[in-house]
């Protein structure tokens, strides 16, 4: 080997097949090398680097269009109760105004096909009998367009423009104009159906037989039907999932000119998906996360190193290493490897409340709003890491992130100063589900290590 070329690289490496955790089994963050038998190659052990972590809610979550209607409620111990009540405006798919004049009105009703791609959703216990009630709107759906406020903050990257947002509530009338109750085998049912008010029912078939200016554009009609919500009852115990394909049935019947009984039917539906949203409730007072708010995390030091995330409410866990860029600042050090390994509570068999299936980490700036993500490397996409479940005889279950890019912009580019990492659940769950998952513990902390593969030039 060139001599010049020995006296001047060092090389730290660990084996690819295995990158390894060194050091105590409690420290966040191992810089991981291997011994070697030969001269050439140097060997150096670099002490872990702490990570600081916390658990926080994300503010403004996009709720429409997500073509997804989450109705119910659930309470899990550690992280309290959550509710959803979904909210959507309806329109004529048909202005022809085609009633006979002898047709007479015989029921209305509202079809809500459940979600089953790729499989039934449902979280909480659906042991027991679950309540919707339909109400009927008394306030516009009206889109909320973000800005930057007084001080003039990013937005979040995810917010792309006017939407309706999981925070916001609309009003509606006291009382139902119809509900259902039923065993939620989520699995077995396509569609629920609730037969309306019939005098609500009356009032539509009127209006769309006379041809009212009320019915001769879907914008009138928003004007004068604002919408309906699908509201939980309060005894609920789980929260589920239905396509946002809902159809409203206003069926009358009519004696043909043959004299034989005919029937048809107009129809209602979501012709705009915009002015479709799940309002998002929660109550955490009974949890360690009481305090915990959209404008307060919660260090992990206060949980006994506990955190979770939570897809719906959009708690996150929020991790950083303060002593990072100083390391990577080295003019000597080249990374050819990191991965993320952020380690979470096992998956039980007979799981009420559904684990995260793949996880994602936002970027969030000094002010805590998540600006751009970490993507795949060399790629301008998203990384999702897939669950790996654990055992239920102790194993614990992981998130996996390939940080090389990252690291290498932390490194090369100062707009990650002052910057986190937000892991969260990946985008198919964030905005229509609850799926939570607990990060393992450790000693007080989360089981979070991050392992780098790097080359030393001396």
């Amino acid at each position: 080997m060139n001599q010049l070329f020995k006296r001047n690289i060092t090389f730290f490496a660990v084996p690819l097949i295995i990158l390894f955790i060194a050091g105590a089994c409690d420290k966040d963050m191992s810089i991981v090398l291997d011994n070697s038998t030969t001269d050439d190659v140097g060997v150096a052990l670099l002490d872990t680097i702490s990570a600081s972590t916390s658990t926080v809610q994300m503010d403004n979550l996009p709720s429409s269009v997500s073509g997804r209607l989450l109705v119910g409620k659930a309470t899990q111990d550690q992280s309290g109760s959550v509710k959803s009540t979904a909210y959507f405006r309806l329109g004529l798919t048909s202005l022809t105004q085609d009633i006979p004049e002898a047709a007479a009105l015989d029921s209305i009703n509202i079809r809500i096909p459940t979600a089953k791609s790729p499989i039934a959703y449902t979280y909480g216990d659906t042991t027991k009998n679950q309540t919707i009630r339909v109400h009927r709107l008394t306030e516009d759906l009206e889109l909320k367009t973000l800005s930057g406020g007084i001080q003039n903050n990013a937005l979040p990257f995810y917010v792309t423009g006017p939407s309706l947002f999981s925070n916001q509530k609309f009003t509606y009338e006291p009382t139902d104009i119809g509900n259902v109750t039923f065993k939620p085998y989520m699995g077995l049912i396509d569609t629920l159906k609730i037969r309306l008010n019939q005098s609500v029912g009356q009032e539509l078939f009127d209006l769309l037989k006379t041809g009212a200016t009320a019915v001769s554009s879907n914008e009138n009609f928003y004007n004068y039907f604002k919408g309906l919500a699908l509201v939980p009852d309060d005894n609920n115990t789980a929260v589920l999932r239905f396509t946002d394909t809902v159809d409203v049935n206003i069926n009358y019947s009519y004696t043909g000119t043959d004299g034989a009984k005919k029937t048809g039917t107009k129809t209602l539906s979501i012709v705009d998906k915009s002015y479709e949203s799940n309002h998002i409730e929660y109550d955490r007072s009974e949890t360690a996360f009481s305090d915990l708010t959209p404008q307060k995390g919660i260090p992990t030091s206060a949980t006994a190193g506990v955190t979770y995330i939570q897809a719906g409410t959009g708690v996150v866990a929020k991790i950083s290493f303060p002593s990072l860029k100083g390391f990577l600042q080295d003019e000597g050090i080249s990374i050819n490897k990191a991965e993320l390994v952020i380690e979470t509570l096992p998956r039980s068999s007979n799981e009420l409340y559904p684990n995260s299936t793949g996880a994602s980490l936002f970027v969030a700036d000094h002010a805590g709003v998540p600006v751009s993500f970490v993507g795949t490397p060399y790629q301008n996409a998203i990384q999702e890491a897939r669950y790996i479940p654990g055992t239920e005889t102790g194993s614990n279950g992981q998130f996996v992130f390939d940080l090389v890019q990252h690291l290498k912009n932390v490194k090369l580019n100062d707009a990650y100063d002052d910057t986190s990492l937000y892991l969260t659940n990946n985008r198919t769950e964030l905005f229509n589900s609850f799926s939570t998952t607990f990060l393992a513990t450790e000693n007080g902390k989360p089981k979070i290590k991050l392992n780098i593969l790097y080359t030393k030039f001396k």
